[in-house]
């Protein structure tokens, strides 16, 4: 049987196998279904859950509140997806069914490729982990910061390893916009600046090369 598959990387979302989206209406619904795909697999405390689904601010009553809403993810998922286990509740997925967790594990494999020396290999499995991204991750987590560091520095990771993949096979122009896109984002990254600087003159674009530098330099001695 083909499990349910989950989005948290944006809006959340669940999917039946044959792609028909699950209705997970309302904001504290889809906060309980975030942090329990966050956690896919494994015992979620309730007081962990209470926490994250009301940011710090629960009912007087936050287990009976927890109950209920527990009660209506089963309604739409099906009793079987939530799991009562070890004073919590358990997510009945694995980590390949949470875009999330999928994206993870395609970065850190495309990463390693690079490493190992295999730009094609990396290129494709970043290009599979960057098509599963939506900006802002975690968006239905009503306090997301915390939760939303590590997806976002392993995007801005996965940017920066697939521009390395296509100047290492030899597409620096393909790699030119995603490199301005991200030292515009993180202008203090200096390994950022050195790639922009290393893809512009793989073009040919001297000039060009020589202004991003002078612009790193005195971005980083500010």
């Amino acid at each position: 049987m083909n499990p349910v598959r989950y989005r948290i990387l944006g809006t959340t979302q669940a999917l039946r196998p044959d792609g028909t989206p699950v209705a997970v209406g309302g904001a504290r619904l889809r906060a309980l279904l975030t942090v329990l795909a966050l956690r896919a697999g494994r015992s979620v405390p309730t007081g962990l859950l209470v926490e994250e689904v009301w940011a710090g601010d629960p009912p007087a009553d936050g287990h009976a509140a927890l109950q209920a809403l527990v009660g209506r993810l089963r309604r739409a998922l099906g009793a079987d997806e939530i799991a009562s286990a070890e004073g919590g509740y358990r997510l009945s997925a694995t980590a390949d069914t949470v875009d999330l967790h999928r994206f993870e594990r395609l970065t850190s494999d495309g990463v390693h490729a690079l490493t190992d020396g295999d730009p094609a290999k990396a290129a494709v499995l970043l290009d599979d982990a960057l098509a599963l991204w939506q900006d802002p991750p975690l968006a239905d987590l009503p306090d997301r910061t915390t939760e939303a560091a590590r997806p976002e520095a392993l995007h801005a990771e996965a940017v920066r390893a697939r521009a390395e993949a296509d100047l290492l096979l030899g597409r620096a122009r393909e790699a030119v916009p995603r490199l301005r896109a991200l030292v515009a984002a993180h202008p203090y990254d200096e390994p950022l600046h050195a790639l922009l600087i290393r893809a512009l003159r793989d073009t040919g674009r001297a000039a060009d090369a020589l202004a991003a530098y002078e612009t790193a330099r005195r971005t980083l001695a500010d």
